[in-house]
């Protein structure tokens, strides 16, 4: 009888039903995209890091974990430094620079082509080679890919022209490469780098190196590239935590709210009916239940609509930014629905205890 009671509840206000539901799915949608993107950001950012294949990196104190935002004012000749420390094989300087593209901001990463090769092991080149002057550039495939990039082509970066000398595998650090000394001229940066890459000779010997790296420069921010991974997560970056917290309260605020006016609107129009349960010996408990009940319907409903919104929602935003990386994952489906049920039913809960607490008599005689 309840079930049957809360469906005809449902289908009987058809519109505001579906905006009910298209309010838990957006919130359910705005959670998963948020993180998602946030998530998938500071992850690919991680593992192209670690795809360089060095064992430790060496930043200026106070530098961000995002290279895009480094500023570079490292002398290059710290490199020399830390390439005589006992158990180091190469040191690579790298020097980033911002670069507004038709996709958004591109990190350039400016890097000198011996030392590269010697701390990754080279890049793997899908078409030409590397760089043969000072305004050659190397772009990998999945920007070649998103950018209709082909090889020989003109590139505007940094207010100058490129030629695309090589396009290469995905996976090292960066999209976008220049020559160091270009970047270092094209930022007034001159003999300075963003941060250096060091290889050991053997893995065993990070932690003897990094001792000695701290010991030499005290003020820096030196991490095993071990380390770097475990930092890259929201919780290591306050800014960001604080953005993923207010949106995910926007997103349920949005749900509770509605679901509240919903219900609230559902329990004024259905006065009657309720005092003529009542009057037929229905508990202020079952009112309460039932109520529940329907806001619960409703939320379940927009959870599945929200969780087929969020996957079609990534790929179009992956179809017009393909360059970024959106990642959802099962456990935070499972947070995203139930912030929207706890939600839901905090919104639900004082039009359900209003509707349990009326008199049978005055609910019959309302207008």
């Amino acid at each position: 009888m309840g079930n049957k009671l809360i469906v005809a509840n449902v289908l009987h206000r058809p519109i505001r039903t579906i905006v009910s539901v298209l309010a838990v799915a957006i919130e359910v949608t705005l959670v998963l995209m948020v993180v998602g993107l946030t998530s998938g950001l500071l992850n690919d950012a991680a593992r192209r890091t670690q795809g360089i294949g060095a064992d430790i990196m060496v930043q200026p104190r106070g530098a961000s974990f995002f290279f895009g935002l480094t500023s570079a004012p490292m002398p290059i000749k710290i490199g020399d430094r830390l390439a005589q420390v006992p158990h180091v094989l190469a040191v690579t300087p790298v020097l980033f620079q911002s670069n507004a593209t038709g996709g958004g901001i591109g990190v350039i990463a400016g890097i000198d082509m011996e030392s590269w090769n010697r701390v990754s092991g080279g890049f793997f080149y899908l078409a030409g080679g590397p760089f043969e002057g000072p305004y050659d550039a190397l772009v990998d495939d999945v920007y070649a890919k998103a950018n209709h990039v082909k090889l020989g082509q003109t590139l505007n970066l940094l207010n100058q022209n490129f030629h695309v000398a090589g396009i290469v595998e995905h996976g090292k650090l960066s999209r976008l490469f220049i020559p160091l000394s270009t970047a270092q001229d094209l930022s007034s940066s001159h003999d300075k780098a963003s941060i250096f890459f060091v290889k050991c000779t053997e893995p065993g010997y990070t932690d003897d190196v990094l001792d000695t790296f701290h010991r030499l420069l005290p003020d820096a921010q030196i991490y095993s590239i071990k380390q770097y991974m475990t930092l890259m997560s929201s919780s290591n970056l306050p800014e960001l935590t604080y953005f993923v917290t207010a949106m995910i309260a926007i997103a349920v605020s949005i749900g509770l709210l509605v679901i509240f006016l919903s219900m609230y609107t559902t329990i004024t129009e259905r006065t009657r009916e309720i005092g003529i349960l009542k009057s037929l010996g229905a508990s202020k408990r079952y009112i309460l239940d039932i109520i529940l009940r329907e806001a619960g319907l409703l939320c379940v409903a927009g959870i599945v609509v929200g969780l087929l919104v969020s996957l079609l929602a990534r790929k179009a935003f992956l179809t017009a930014f393909p360059t970024l990386v959106v990642e959802m994952t099962f456990g935070w489906g499972i947070k995203a629905a139930a912030l929207a049920l706890a939600g839901s039913l905090v919104g639900a809960f004082y039009p359900a205890l209003r509707a349990s607490q009326l008199d049978p008599v005055d609910a019959l005689a309302y207008e």
